[in-house]
Parts: structure tokens; C-alpha cells; sequence
């Protein structure tokens, strides 16, 4: 059993940055595919970036040129640098494992997920 947890989140004005991190416990974290989605109040949540296991990212378009994935395999930690920040990116924002080997882009793919942390960026 994988646990998860997010921190990092917070209050930001737009143009500010954040960098969230997620904690994996448990399992073996170098093999894993670790993904980034957040959910927005009404909405369903949505794919904002990925690392795979062989240290591939991919990036939702929202996230591109802004956002940057990374981890840190001895500390069983992936973060996300958070840039340029808007309004529009106010979510809850989840960290996920995958352990299929996978690219990271199916969200169904994903086996555990953390608890999610606010993050509210105000105009």
C-alpha cells in the first residue's frame, strides 16, 4: 500500500508561483509513474502534468511553459513548480501513482492517490 500526501498549497495572487510537494510512502516509488490533477469547484478533475518512472513528463496545455514536474527518487517525493499562476488554476490539487509503467496521461490508470491541497490563486 502506497500513501500519498500533498503539501504546499495555499493563498497566491496572480503572477505569484507555489511549489507543491507529495510524499509517497510504502511501495517502491522509483517505478512508479507519479501524476499531478487538480479539480476546480463544479468541475471534474483534469490531468495537469506527469513524470513517468523513466523520467519522461508530460503536460496538460494549461500547464505548459508554467508548470514543471519533478522528483526526487531519494526522498520518495514529486514536486510541482507552479508559475505565472491565474485565477483560473483555484483547485484542489491531487498527487497520484501509477504502477503500470505507464506515461501518466490515463487518469484510470492511477492506483493511489493523496488527499489533495487547496490551492486558490486570487485575481
Amino acid at each position: 500500500q502506497v500513501a500519498l500526501v500533498e503539501s504546499g498549497g495555499g493563498l497566491v495572487q496572480a503572477g505569484g508561483s507555489l511549489r507543491l510537494s507529495c510524499a509517497a510512502s510504502g511501495g517502491t516509488f522509483s517505478r512508479y509513474t507519479m501524476g499531478w490533477f487538480r479539480q476546480a469547484p463544479g468541475k471534474e478533475r483534469e490531468f495537469v502534468a506527469a513524470n513517468s518512472w523513466i523520467g519522461r513528463t508530460n503536460y496538460a496545455d494549461s500547464a505548459k511553459g508554467r508548470f514543471t514536474i519533478s522528483r526526487d527518487n531519494a526522498k520518495n517525493t514529486v514536486y510541482l513548480q507552479m508559475n505565472s499562476l491565474k485565477p483560473e488554476d483555484t483547485a484542489v490539487y491531487y498527487c497520484a501513482a501509477d504502477r503500470s509503467y505507464g506515461l501518466g496521461l490515463n487518469e484510470n490508470a492511477y492506483d493511489y492517490w493523496g488527499q489533495g491541497t487547496q490551492v486558490t490563486v486570487s485575481s
